[in-house]
């Protein structure tokens, strides 16, 4: 499997292409990727290559949204 990287102009743009991924995923399987990524981390769920890429996407999406935030928090 080789893997594709794509570069964004911003963090907002990288969160709303995840988010869509994400999204994706959601109405997939009919779970919120939170609560999968919940099962996902307690085994309940196997790693087939969606499931190993959605986790991986969710990883993202959080971590992008935590550099937001923090970022937010330094300009107020």
């Amino acid at each position: 499997m080789r893997k594709e990287r794509i570069e964004y102009g911003s963090s907002v743009d990288a969160l709303v292409a995840v988010a869509k991924r994400l999204s994706i995923y959601e109405n997939r399987y009919g779970m919120t990727s939170e609560d999968f990524y919940d099962r996902y981390q307690r085994g309940l769920k196997d790693d087939s290559l969606d499931f190993v890429e959605w986790a991986n996407d969710y990883q993202h999406y959080v971590a992008i949204r935590s550099e937001i935030e923090k970022h937010l928090c330094h300009v107020a």
